[in-house]
């Protein structure tokens, strides 16, 4: 097993190019397609880190950081646990903590980018299932027998749903966790949905590196699948955060973008 050095995600074999990396959302470095391992990403230090971040809710992350560097989350409940959008590495120390916090039932990523090692991780938590959006399958670069497709709305967990309203990728994906942020809801929106650094509004794009947006259409369409969720926080991939009032600030930035794209606001240009 190979691990994309751009991306973090793991491959079967070594190939020409990565993929992911290639496609017109992503990038390949100017130096050319680079692969690594685990051990090697060991060797020069980097690390698992476990982080709580609310009452049942974890931060799964590296040190320094592999590919885009991702956090990913643990939701536990007394069902089980899911493990959400998983690092492009792990080591023993971080999976015995993963462990340690309850029985992973399954492991799900938002959308391609987020794939990781999501294989490894799941061998190392003792076979978990890794549900694969059905639509997004051909990105898969590490096939296994852990990987099962999904697709629409599945209840993974009591009170935890995944939902596919597509977007950034076509199976592109997000979690609502209902009993999260002291029951007022916590929405995790992938590269779906990404909260702005000013941490009061999101948005959408089909490539945040290379600046490719969405039309009006998608992101009307991409915020009223979430509008059935009830949430008042929303958390991001990389340990962005909409502290409260995330769902309207959605609605809200929903409405911004499309008026820009539409030509609401050229007045200003």
């Amino acid at each position: 097993m190979r691990i994309c050095q751009t991306c973090g995600v793991e491959h079967a074999e070594i190939v020409d190019v990565c993929a992911i990396c290639a496609d017109e959302r992503q990038w390949v470095p100017a130096a050319g397609q680079q692969w690594t391992s685990l051990e090697e990403l060991a060797a020069a230090g980097h690390r698992t880190q476990v982080n709580e971040l609310e009452p049942d809710l974890f931060g799964v992350s590296v040190e320094p950081r592999v590919g885009i560097g991702q956090q990913s989350h643990l939701v536990r409940t007394p069902a089980g646990n899911l493990l959400w959008d998983v690092t492009g590495y792990l080591d023993d120390d971080g999976a015995r903590r993963v462990r340690e916090l309850g029985e992973v039932v399954a492991i799900v990523a938002s959308h391609p980018h987020m794939y990781g090692v999501q294989v490894e991780w799941s061998r190392a938590l003792g076979g978990v299932p890794v549900l694969v959006a059905e639509a997004d399958l051909e990105w898969v670069a590490r096939p296994d027998e852990s990987i099962r497709p999904w697709t629409g709305t599945r209840e993974v967990l009591p009170g935890v749903t995944l939902a596919q309203p597509g977007g950034h990728f076509p199976g592109s994906a997000v979690a609502h966790w209902a009993a999260g942020a002291g029951g007022r809801g916590v929405l995790f929106g992938g590269d779906t949905i990404q909260s702005n650094p000013d941490r009061s509004s999101v948005t959408y794009m089909r490539s945040y590196p290379n600046r490719i947006p969405l039309s009006a259409a998608v992101v009307e369409r991409v915020t009223q699948a979430v509008e059935v969720f009830s949430f008042d926080r929303l958390y991001d991939n990389f340990g962005g955060t909409i502290d409260t009032d995330a769902r309207a600030i959605v609605r809200r930035s929903a409405d911004r973008y499309i008026g820009w794209v539409r030509g609401d606001f050229d007045h200003l240009t």
